[in-house]
């Protein structure tokens, strides 16, 4: 049972802090770059609570963690941000352009704080594992701030829509509360849902659902790992308190607007590295199709022809090769699996979802066995690294890297599947597109 309860969020007043001027992606999309830029937006930026500056002079007492809890105390003490007067969920709707294409959507889905609950209730799920470096620096800045200002995006699905014709409902009679467009063109829109009709029909039909942690595995197990510190200091379980619940984005897996991009994978630093072996070691399994080029101009003709070619052969399990190559003619390589393939043997001691993934069949049937890149290597990314953009992966072979390979993206009922039937997906399998942002609600946890 999924429980989910309206909330007071503390949000930015933009009487004294325009949203868009203080309101950041998630802490880890920010580049260094990113950093500075909203550093010089505005004194009351949240980039300083959600990745500030650390100093080689940084003490116990003065560090990034104490001035992030400073900075937030006194954002609210001069009433920058503010704490609204009546618990409430929130719409929050983003209209994006998908990358590489023309095509508006609109995601919608809302906000509250839902209950948190360990694995093994089976309630809450993830798809992926973690790493302890980021949770550990989450759970420092939670320690000190006693606030969550980043969102954790959790799935559920609903094929009667019955929450996502309450947010329409809203979003047609009122008018945002706050709306802002961010760097990557996306435009965001939050509406206040108070209406204790709208509170207990949200909670009703979230009851019996099933969550799915899209995005924000590291902030759910700090969390987790908070709510087991506050517990062992108060000496019992205290089912009410605010420790015990954090702040997510539920949105239903039938609504439109949602997109998973794919993350594909640029291989480098291999030694004798030939990609005419590779293919003759692959030749068994997959057909492959051919798109040479010579010059610039056939290049983008072939480049347009073998991404088509590659959306359009997903269900024959495709995934797209980019070889470096010595000679003038070079050419882009699509790789589909064989009707005959016997996936037992390609893929063996896998489960049959594993066996059903792209990302899997690319990993563990390509690159370990023709290419030599071992599960360690992946993890210390030694020989592997990821880009989100199509043409982003072409160009690294084009600078040195030594092959590309593209993939589509994940359904997401594959995720939902994968993730409810107590297994994981390998890192960086999934891309939702776009970020929620932090800031655009809080929620404090009582001290």
């Amino acid at each position: 049972m999924a429980l989910v309860y309206p909330f007071r969020a503390y949000r930015y007043n933009p009487n004294i802090a325009p949203f868009d001027h203080v309101l950041t992606q998630p802490y880890d999309k920010i580049s260094p770059a990113q950093q500075e830029k909203y550093y010089a937006a505005d004194p009351h930026n949240l980039i300083t609570v959600e990745k500030g500056r650390t100093f080689p002079a940084d003490t116990p007492q003065n560090n990034v963690y104490t001035r992030a809890a400073a900075a937030l105390k006194g954002w609210i003490a001069e009433n920058a941000v503010a704490q609204d007067a009546t618990p409430a969920f929130y719409a929050y709707s983003q209209d994006y352009t998908v990358p590489g294409g023309s095509t508006r959507r609109t995601r919608r889905g809302f906000i509250g704080v839902g209950q948190l609950e360990d694995y093994a209730n089976e309630v809450v799920f993830r798809h992926e594992h973690t790493l302890s470096g980021p949770k550990a620096d989450r759970l420092e800045l939670l320690r000190h701030t006693h606030t969550h200002i980043g969102q954790l995006f959790m799935l559920y699905s609903d094929p009667q829509k019955r929450v996502d014709a309450i947010l329409e409902q809203v979003e047609s009679s009122e008018k945002p509360v706050t709306e802002l467009l961010d760097e990557y063109g996306v435009t965001h829109r939050l509406w206040i849902v108070a209406d204790p009709r709208h509170v207990a029909a949200i909670q009703q039909a979230m009851t019996d659902q099933k969550l799915v942690i899209a995005d924000g595995h590291h902030r759910y197990e700090t969390s987790l790992n908070f709510r087991n510190e506050s517990r062992a200091k108060a000496g019992k379980v205290v089912p009410d308190a605010s420790y015990e619940r954090s702040m997510m984005t539920f949105v239903n897996t039938y609504s439109e607007g949602l997109t998973i991009l794919p993350t594909h994978r640029v291989v480098s630093n291999l030694r004798d590295f030939a990609w005419s072996g590779v293919r003759r070691y692959l030749e068994p399994w997959f057909a492959t199709e051919v798109f040479p080029f010579a010059g610039d101009a056939q290049r983008a003709e072939a480049q347009k022809k073998f991404h088509t070619r590659l959306i359009q052969a997903k269900a024959q399990r495709a995934i797209g090769v980019y070889p470096i190559s010595d000679t003038a003619s070079r050419a882009f390589y699509l790789l589909t699996l064989r009707p005959e393939a016997d996936l037992a043997q390609i893929l063996p001691g896998l489960s049959r979802l594993q066996r059903q993934l792209d990302v899997v069949l690319l990993h563990q049937g390509i690159l370990e066995p023709a290419l030599g890149v071992t599960p360690h290597a992946v993890s210390s990314e030694s020989n592997l690294t990821y880009e989100r953009e199509f043409s982003a992966a072409l160009e690294a072979v084009d600078h040195g890297a030594q092959v590309a390979f593209l993939l589509n993206p994940v359904d997401v009922d594959a995720v939902m599947k994968v993730a409810t039937s107590g297994e994981v997906m390998p890192q960086k399998s999934t891309d939702f597109y776009p970020k929620l942002l932090s800031g655009i609600t809080m929620y404090r946890i009582e001290q």
